[in-house]
């Protein structure tokens, strides 16, 4: 459940951003008239981001066991994939997001409201078909049978709509650069897990070798059905039987991914942070700067 309260918290945490940016511009600008197109773009990707869910979990549920675990397997390649340049790619652009976003709207002001409504459905969409994915890769990596991992990240989501609330009024001051840092590392954690029950599910459809080959099995020490081995795999997607190749492709992924990550280098070469106003333009809220 915490690591989906993650994914819910980091996804929305951004989108909620954006959406901060887009209205406090719109409003410091005497552009109210603006604000129905742009609800209406982020309403309709949080729509479509919601149905991609859907479809995703119950068109599945009507495939072979083979399919289905061959579409979780390369879905949960790809999330990773999507998770993995999202940490990286929130840290190095942050700085410049305010601007590109004022100017995108800048453009979609002189368009009309068809291009208003596009420019709100593009910058949120990305971060909802995103989490869609991932989250959906998450949950069958958890496995468990439960809403557990559902309620975990609509609590997240919650709480980053509170917080994007409060970064709008002024009304919250916190080092978003440290934010996205540790909950970018963790992150990392999470989709080498993810990583790891793809390649196993890719072995169950028989597109991959070494189903039987096990690197370990410690389940008596860790019984899956302990609330320790149930904690573990919720949060880290632990497996107590894991296949060579599933911690061979674990290891190769986690630990460059997480040095590089954590390095100066995975950040880029800018320092400092910006500011992202709030409806007066009076009290300014830090934002992440890579």
């Amino acid at each position: 459940m915490f690591s989906n309260y993650l994914i819910g918290l980091r996804e929305g945490l951004e989108a909620s951003l954006v959406v901060c940016i887009l209205i406090a511009y719109l409003v410091k600008t005497g552009r109210r008239d603006a604000l129905r197109p742009v609800w209406i773009g982020i309403g309709v990707a949080v729509a479509l981001a919601l149905g991609f869910g859907c479809a995703l979990e119950f068109g599945s549920q009507e495939l072979t066991f083979e399919a289905q675990e061959a579409l979780g397997g390369s879905l949960s390649i790809l999330a990773v994939g999507l998770v993995t340049w999202m940490v990286f790619w929130m840290r190095r652009t942050a700085r410049h997001l305010k601007s590109e976003l004022h100017g995108k709207l800048d453009a979609a002001l002189q368009m009309g409201t068809g291009a208003l409504v596009a420019t709100a459905f593009l910058a949120v969409g990305r971060e909802g078909l995103e989490t869609a994915l991932f989250v959906w890769a998450s949950v069958r990596a958890a496995g468990d049978g439960t809403p557990r991992p559902l309620i975990g990240v609509a609590l997240g989501i919650a709480t980053a709509v509170v917080l994007g609330w409060l970064f709008y009024r002024g009304a919250l001051r916190i080092n978003l650069a440290t934010f996205f840092t540790w909950t970018g590392g963790m992150l990392v954690v999470v989709a080498a897990g993810v990583l790891a029950y793809g390649l196993h599910d890719l072995q169950e459809a028989d597109w991959l070798p070494g189903l039987n080959d096990k690197a370990f099995d410690i389940s008596d020490i860790i019984p899956p059905d302990s609330w320790y081995g149930t904690l573990l795999k919720g949060v880290f997607n632990f497996q107590p039987d894991p296949t060579v190749p599933q911690v061979t492709v674990w290891l190769l992924y986690l630990i460059p991914t997480l040095a590089f990550f954590l390095s100066p280098v995975g950040f880029g070469s800018g320092k400092g942070k910006a500011k992202v106003p709030d409806e007066q333009g009076s009290r300014p809220s830090e934002a992440p700067q890579a």
